[in-house]
């Protein structure tokens, strides 16, 4: 096993509680030796979540609080930052952890619109430092079993994919709720980087984006606590749909909203078309499955009627689909994996998978819908990219291949 990279966590919120028991029990080779956050209790409240993993035998060290981020800018012990702030705040922490040096992970989006973006782009490409970041849960069993089965050809060459989010908004369970509904917040901003990150994983470079997208409330009311019943007035659009031309002539449609009552059950829908099958894609902000496959051989005889004219009951969408047993490992909850496979090249000089050209190319399709929808046009994209590496298993849990 390689020296564990020595990381600091700035943001100690509602997603940092997975990444502090990931960092703890599971990624051997990634050490956090300090937390910070704006309210002091929050890193306290993360430091004793550690201590109390420690104490139940988890070889890891208490990391420390630092007073404010520049702190653990300034730590010669830090090499890596892993940026959990808020998505509007992304932008500054991670251009301050890379004026001081430090490679920088950042929760997603990697920015809020491109000009941010380019600048850190440019910025990590100028210092000659690592930058990636969230959503990793492509590196999971579900999506890298998918990329697989696709890669084979088992559906054939790709003609298209259906992917939506669909929900009534955060309010009702998030403790800190108002931030989706401000700048870099929204259902696209918020969820879209699982599913287009799934996308461009699974089809590759995307070329242009049309989209329609509207605000269909301008007003929201929290019902979760600490913060029930206050009103957040709505600054971005909540009901984004388009259209992702890509490279291979696939056509993608996807939609994300907030606005709309939906089962919790069936909220994520995400299907691969090809000309010799169809895929079923497990819920992308996940890292398992269920991944399912649906080929000629598989479908019933065709029907000898109209099947319009066809009294209809409620249908099971997937009957006649084969679960494909998961080819990968970490399916359960591994948020840390990208940056534990950064951490990994970083010491190894190979490349690492959730890198910031994913990000890049993911936040131009993400902001192209509202583009699109303003203007009226086809956006083509300026971004390139291409897929990184496949997922390999490795014998040990928590250690990533070199």
């Amino acid at each position: 096993m390689t020296k564990p990279v020595r990381v600091a966590m700035i943001g100690v919120g509602a997603i940092s509680g997975i990444y502090l028991q990931n960092l703890t029990e599971t990624f051997g080779e990634v050490e956090l030796i300090g937390v910070c956050d704006l309210i002091p209790e929050r890193a306290e409240t993360g430091v004793q979540k550690v201590r109390e993993m420690v104490e139940n035998g988890a070889k890891a060290v208490i990391p420390k609080i630092y007073p404010d981020m520049y702190a653990a800018f300034k730590d010669p012990d830090v090499e890596v930052v892993l940026n959990l702030t808020r998505p509007y705040e992304h932008f500054e922490v991670t251009k301050q952890a890379l004026l001081h040096g430090k490679h920088v992970y950042s929760e997603k989006p990697l920015a809020v619109d491109m000009e941010e973006a380019d600048a850190l782009v440019a910025l990590a490409e100028e210092k000659g430092l690592l930058l990636g970041g969230a959503p990793d849960t492509f590196l999971g069993a579900g999506i890298q079993t998918a990329r697989r089965l696709i890669d084979s050809g088992m559906i054939g060459d790709v003609l298209g994919a259906t992917c939506a989010m669909v929900c009534h908004g955060h309010e009702t369970w998030h403790p800190d709720p108002e931030f989706y509904y401000k700048r870099g917040g929204g259902p696209m901003m918020d969820m879209g980087p699982y599913y287009v990150t799934a996308l461009v994983q699974l089809l590759g470079e995307a070329k242009a984006v049309m989209g329609m997208t509207k605000k269909s409330f301008a007003q929201r009311i929290i019902t979760s606590t600490p913060h029930a019943g206050e009103t957040v007035d709505v600054d971005v659009d909540t009901h984004l749909c388009g259209n992702i031309l890509f490279a291979n002539g696939a056509i993608a449609q996807i939609l994300t909203t907030f606005d709309v009552y939906y089962s919790p059950q069936a909220q994520a829908r995400f299907e691969v078309y090809g000309t010799r099958g169809t895929l079923v894609v497990p819920d992308p902000n996940t890292f398992g499955g269920p991944v399912l496959l649906l080929r000629p051989e598989d479908q019933a005889a065709a029907p000898k009627t109209d099947p319009a004219l066809e009294r209809k009951t409620a249908p099971n969408v997937y009957a006649g689909y084969k679960e494909i047993p998961l080819l990968f490992d970490y399916a359960e909850n591994s948020r840390a994996l990208g940056l534990a496979d950064m951490c990994k090249a970083l010491r190894t000089g190979r490349d690492f998978r959730a890198n910031y050209h994913q990000q890049h190319h993911v936040l131009e399709i993400l902001t192209s819908f509202s583009k699109s929808s303003e203007t009226g046009a086809l956006v083509p994209l300026k971004t390139r990219y291409t897929r990184s590496a496949p997922m390999q298993n490795n014998p040990l849990h928590g250690v990533l291949d070199d």
